[in-house]
This record gives C-alpha cells, structure tokens and sequence, in this order.
C-alpha cells in the first residue's frame, strides 16, 4: 500500500462515473450462496456501500444465507464519502466471521477495501464480492495485487477471482 489508504481526490469518482451500478441478479444472488457454503462458512460478516442496489443486494444475500441455515453476525453500512473509513473498517473486520460479505458502488467500495487493508486483520481470501465489485476498473482502485483470494459472483452465475494480481472469471 501507499503512505495513505486514501484514494487521491476524485481517482475512485472518476471511475465509479462510467460504471453503472446494477441490481443483484438470482444468478448472482444464488452463486454467492453457492461459494460461500462452499467455504463451509456458517457465520458472515455483511459490509456494503449505501445506495439503494447495495441495499438490496446485502438484503437479498442475507435472506438466502439465513434460509441456508447461516447466520450474519454483523452488517456494515459505509459511506461514498468519508474522512477515513476506519469506523466502519473496524466494525467490520472485529466481527472476526468465518467469511465477509461486501457490495455496494465502486468508489466507497474501494476507499473501505483500502482502509480494511491498513488498518485491520481483515483478509481479502475470506471475502466474497458481488458482480459490481468485480471489474477491472473497480478492482484496480485498490490494486489487484492487494486482493489475492477476493473472490464474488458474476451477474450471470459465473464467479470471478482474482489471483496472481489479475482478475479471472470462469463462466456459468
């Protein structure tokens, strides 16, 4: 990492303004669920960004996961714009989950992965994302190769992980 977890100004806006948040698709919403009982997790941590298909994601994703016998023992809201994210990092990564959860809009996606990264025991091996997260243009705010293991779910079912500093999806 850099001398600072913060994103110069503007860097994250300039890139979440091409990007067009979407909703969480069932495929996605079912290959979450998918990847992460397949992590044997039983207990996750939920983080995501404030807008309303962040929302509705998490929310989704929660429903599944209970209904598949799991339990979130914690959910996070972080913001677009902060002074540093450290609140909500802290909150996040002390939930010590057998497995984190993140969605939400590039910018403050990438600002709370930065801080997470510098300032806490969170680890991006443990973490599933949703398919807004997992692009090349968001993942590169925080520099693939500090992600080794990040690993979501494609809008279509497939799954994208990223390894040896590149991002791979693997179709449905």
């Amino acid at each position: 990492m850099t001398e600072s977890p913060l994103l110069p100004p503007g860097r994250a806006e300039r890139v979440a303004e091409h990007l067009a948040e979407s909703e969480a698709t069932d495929a996605e919403l079912t290959r979450m669920t998918e990847l992460a009982l397949g992590r044997g997790a039983q207990a996750i941590a939920v983080g995501r960004g404030n807008s309303p298909a962040a929302t509705r994601a998490a929310a989704s994703f929660a429903r599944r996961w209970e209904g598949a016998g799991g339990t979130v023992i914690r959910t996070v809201t972080w913001p677009e714009s902060a002074a540093s994210w450290l609140r909500q990092a802290t909150r996040f990564a002390a939930a010590d989950p057998d497995l984190w959860v993140m969605a939400g809009p590039a910018a403050g996606w990438a600002q709370m992965t930065r801080r997470l990264l510098w300032s806490t025991p969170w680890r991006p091996e443990r973490t599933l994302a949703f398919a807004a997260i997992g692009t090349m243009p968001v993942i590169s705010l925080v520099g693939a190769h500090n992600l080794p293991g990040l690993t979501g779910a494609t809008a279509d079912g497939g799954t994208w992980h990223v390894t040896d500093g590149l991002l791979r999806s693997t179709a449905a």
